[in-house]
């Protein structure tokens, strides 16, 4: 039998060969799992994208199908996304229905912050090759020509698009969890076009939304200020459900989140795209949030029908409206104001 001291060095080192072995394949497994987490996202990311039949514009004629590739994005200079919701119901298969909601998000990659502006879907613009109409039939010629229509309208190159419906909302809602907010007021439209699915019935109080109540939020619009305060909601709740998305808990379940919308949801954005952009939008906040148009630019205007739509008086007063919220200087913080725990001095009341 070996000496005691000589039995106790073994068994040491069989210990620590052992706690090595035990480490080496738990920092396998961990990157094992790392690995199978960030490909599946890249894989869902990339399937955001669709081609060919499964395209919602697969109708379109390709030039205004095809959303022009831009230029690779540097990582410095601000990038434009055009958001928008449509309202397939009562669509016939392959048509493209007119956007229900439209909304740009702004993300300033040097200052960190992020911009969003709601567009009134009743805002009569030239359409590039389709002359005068209401903004919303934009996109029913594609995304290119949404695109350049809001473009113009704001000033402000839009290099992405992002397109989905009402299903894509109400899965991207269930799939974070839903969302604890204060409906400010009852809320109640029925409609028998419609149908008792798309019945709004809300009661006014903080509360736990799930898709169908959040989607029931987002298009009440049947009140003194219509789609002028539907859209400030719809800004509102956006900023909520990104602030959900960004959370610990949401991170984890982030490619159960994108299996669960891809399916709703096409975009030019490419997966390279969204994980540059991503990474930049985490370490963003709001700086600001605006109706286009502003209320002290709008000229309601009747057309030849007889229907109303809303006009603006100036286009040069329009784009110099956008460029002030976008090169606005942060707040100067109060005199003699303490800031809260873990806010800063100068943050906007919209920062996250």
């Amino acid at each position: 039998m070996p000496p005691r001291k000589n039995r106790h060095a073994k068994a040491g080192k069989s210990k620590k060969k052992t706690l090595l072995w035990t480490l080496a394949i738990i920092l396998l497994l961990i990157i094992g799992g790392l690995v199978y987490y960030f490909t599946a996202i890249y894989n869902q990311l990339d399937n955001l994208h669709k081609t060919g039949e499964d395209s919602p514009f697969a109708n379109v004629p390709t030039a205004s199908a095809e959303a022009i590739k831009p230029p690779e994005w540097e990582g410095t200079e601000p990038v434009n996304i055009l958001l928008m919701g449509v309202d397939g119901r009562g669509v016939k298969k392959g048509e493209v229905p007119r956007s229900d909601t439209m909304l740009v998000a702004s993300l300033d990659p040097v200052k960190k912050k992020f911009y969003v502006f709601s567009i009134l879907r009743d805002t009569y613009v030239d359409i590039p090759d389709h002359g005068t109409q209401r903004i919303n039939a934009a996109i029913t010629y594609g995304p290119n020509t949404a695109m350049q229509t809001v473009s113009d309208l704001l000033g402000i190159p839009i290099q992405y698009y992002v397109y989905t419906d009402f299903q894509g909302f109400i899965k991207l809602v269930d799939a974070v969890g839903g969302v604890d907010y204060e409906v400010e007021k009852d809320m109640r439209y029925t409609t028998k076009a419609d149908g008792p699915e798309y019945d709004i019935d809300l009661k006014k109080g903080f509360q736990h939304l799930d898709g169908k109540m959040a989607l029931q939020y987002v298009r009440f619009r049947h009140d003194a200020t219509s789609d002028f305060t539907r859209t400030e909601r719809q800004r509102g709740f956006l900023k909520a459900v990104a602030d959900k998305v960004i959370s610990t808990t949401s991170i984890i379940k982030l490619p159960n989140i994108l299996g669960q919308v891809t399916p709703y949801i096409d975009t030019n954005l490419d997966a390279s795209d969204m994980w540059k952009l991503g990474a930049v939008g985490y370490d963003s906040s709001m700086g600001g949030s605006e109706q286009i148009p502003p209320m002290k630019l709008i000229r309601e205007k009747t057309l030849k029908d007889g229907s109303q739509v809303i006009g603006f008086s100036s286009e040069k007063a329009m784009k110099q409206f956008v460029e002030d919220t976008l090169t606005a200087p942060e707040p100067s913080p109060t005199p003699g104001a303490e800031a809260s725990p873990g806010s800063s001095p100068s943050a906007s009341p919209g920062t996250k």
